[in-house]
């Protein structure tokens, strides 16, 4: 369920997407009854037109074809044929000879029409040769006549003429159009009950989504939709609980940064602040205490740099932001860091092994792969035992090049390996914080080899210490 935030506009009936989907659906519906209602209909009286026109002129060639034999058409020759014939439902047979002058006229009390002439159009064509053939439906009857030439020798002797009034097909046509208006109302009413139903049943579940993001909006990440359906908005709204659970996970890790960060940049500021009041407070300090103090003051803001640059750096992976990448072969970064850790390793009695393999070209960017090997290798020599070892291993297999920095320092507890790289996470916060460590060297490790591409991971060395290796794709010869 969710609920009208306050201050949410409501959006108008005539405009919302429950009216318009209603008014769709209706429109739809009521096409399909018009096109029902009128198609059937013109069929079905096409079918009648044909049915009868093939009936009657059959019938009117078969009298034309027995009156042909008699050459000269008269009255009783014709009342003869006539009598020899049986009417198949007509309602009037006329027969004409040349001239037009009745002959024959079986419509009742038509005896008074014999010796005049017919005038009817269809008469006419057909004494000029054609067949002809009409039909019209109206007021529940059909109306349909037929006229065909008698033809004797190819010289036309005269005409017959049928009509014929039909008001049983009539009605079955009528009834067929009351039956499809009794079904086109139950439908109509069906139809549209049904799209109020099923615009309400959609629009309820799109303003549902709305009103969720309107909540996510304000910065409520918890809000959850209730998922209901197989349909595309099931599937949106399951992409919407996943979008608000990431964000719900990324708001927690950026509280907990902001945090960690506060607490550790607190910390070197409240010891600047420290000595600096003991230095103001103190009137006759000698020479040599205060040298001290302004030595440790420079320590903990050496320090309070070393956590800005790093915060900077993580900032700068966050952003996604590559810089322009080229060819680089990572024995030249890993050179050089070592070059600059290296009197930090003296001073700890810490011995540098390394085994560089040729053709190491990673694409990438030569200052990010110097802050990799700089951050694994200072921490090898910081978390070392004294007169320790760090291995450095550069190395190619197939389409991929390792870099594995080996020590022979105190380990990482098993359980302590996946969180080694959160940031502002220590093993041994005591010990991190003597060696000036700020937990946040292997964070930035992992972000700019997964930033290229790559991936990194952590295990025990054998004899005693921790292995580090990051791989990275190699870059291929046409310098993709």
């Amino acid at each position: 369920m969710t609920r009208t935030r306050p201050g949410q506009a409501r959006v108008p009936l005539r405009h919302s997407l429950q009216a318009k989907f209603a008014v769709s659906y209706v429109l739809i519906i009521l096409a399909v009854l018009i096109v029902l209602n009128t198609y059937p209909l013109v069929a079905s009286q096409e079918l009648v037109f044909q049915s009868k026109q093939t009936a009657l002129q059959n019938e009117a060639s078969v009298l034309a074809s027995n009156l042909s034999g008699l050459e000269i058409l008269t009255g009783d020759g014709v009342e003869r044929i006539m009598a020899l014939l049986q009417e198949r439902g007509l309602n009037r047979t006329l027969v004409t000879d040349p001239s037009g002058l009745i002959l024959y006229d079986s419509a009742p009390g038509a005896e008074n029409q014999e010796g005049q002439y017919a005038l009817f159009q269809e008469i006419v064509l057909a004494l000029e040769g054609q067949d002809v053939f009409q039909s019209a439906f109206h007021a529940g009857v059909f109306r349909s006549g037929a006229a065909c030439p008698v033809v004797c020798r190819n010289v036309t002797i005269g005409a017959v003429y049928l009509y014929q009034y039909d008001s049983q097909q009539g009605l079955v046509l009528l009834g067929l159009q009351d039956n499809l208006m009794r079904i086109s109302v139950v439908v109509c009413a069906a139809a549209l009950l049904l799209s109020v139903v099923l615009s309400g049943t959609m629009t309820r579940r799109i303003s549902g989504l709305l009103s969720a993001i309107q909540i996510l909006r304000e910065g409520e990440y918890s809000h959850r939709l209730t998922v209901r359906g197989h349909d595309e908005l099931t599937q949106l709204a399951e992409e919407y609980n996943q979008l608000t659970q990431r964000l719900q996970a990324t708001d927690e890790v950026r509280r907990r940064f902001v945090s960690d960060a506060s607490h550790e940049l607190k910390t070197p500021l409240a010891s600047i602040r420290l000595l600096t009041d003991s230095i103001l407070q103190s009137g006759d300090m000698d020479a040599e205490t205060m040298r001290d103090f302004v030595s440790d003051i420079g320590e903990e803001a050496a320090r309070l740099n070393r956590i800005t640059e790093k915060l900077l750096a993580l900032t700068r992976l966050d952003s996604s932001r590559l810089a322009q990448r080229e060819r680089v072969d990572l024995r030249q970064p890993a050179e050089k860091a070592l070059k600059m850790l290296t009197p930090l390793a003296q001073s700890r009695g810490i011995t540098f092994e390394t085994d560089f393999q040729p053709d190491c070209v990673i694409l990438a960017t030569e200052d990010d792969l110097y802050q990799v090997v700089f951050n694994l290798v200072e921490n090898a020599i910081k978390y070392n035992c004294p007169q320790g070892l760090v291995r450095v291993l550069l190395g190619r297999e197939a389409h991929r090049v390792f870099l594995r920095v080996e020590d022979t320092g105190i380990g990482i507890p098993e359980a302590e390996r996946e969180k080694v790289f959160d940031r502002f996470y220590r093993v041994d916060k005591a010990r991190s914080r003597e060696a000036g460590g700020t937990g946040l060297g292997l964070s930035i490790v992992r972000d700019t080899v997964h930033l290229h591409g790559g991936w990194i991971g952590v295990g025990p060395r054998a004899g005693g210490g921790t292995w580090f290796q990051a791989t990275f794709p190699a870059a291929k010869e046409d310098g993709r």
